[in-house]
């Protein structure tokens, strides 16, 4: 037994990784491979994987030397503000579909506002994978 405790002494610590950015990355800009170092300290509320963070979009500002939260990164944005976009409004078996114009951006899963361009109602809708979006109730 005592062996198996001086074992546990003689262990070899577990070693993390933090993401960085390796420069000053601006808001709504994709992430690049080039764009992050990987440095060997856990830092318990940052990304620790490269995965977490390459082809995501910067939501805030990242500063060069800085660990990046996974937070502060998101899907691409599918949808820009004032596009022109297709709503999709479901309730049981009846589905309305007609043109709505963004009045923010975003990726899929966000909530954005969007102006319906026939009644000129403001509404809240979900962003969808393929670009479109959809009010339900």
């Amino acid at each position: 037994m005592k062996w198996l405790i001086s074992l546990l002494f003689l262990a070899a610590p577990v070693s993390a990784e933090t993401v960085l950015a390796s420069r000053t990355i601006r808001p709504q800009t994709i992430i690049a491979p080039s764009d992050i170092v990987l440095h060997s300290a856990n830092t318990e509320w940052a990304a620790d994987h490269p995965d977490l963070v390459v082809g995501m979009e910067a939501k805030v500002a990242l500063y060069a030397g800085r660990p990046i939260r996974v937070e502060d990164v998101g899907p691409p944005a599918t949808v820009e503000r004032n596009q022109i976009i297709l709503i999709t409004f479901s309730n049981g078996g009846l589905t309305m579909k007609t043109e709505a114009r963004s009045l923010s951006r975003g990726g899929p899963g966000d909530r954005i506002r969007v102006m319906n361009l026939a009644s000129r109602a403001t509404i809240s809708a979900r962003i969808l994978t393929d670009g479109t979006v959809s009010v339900s109730q």
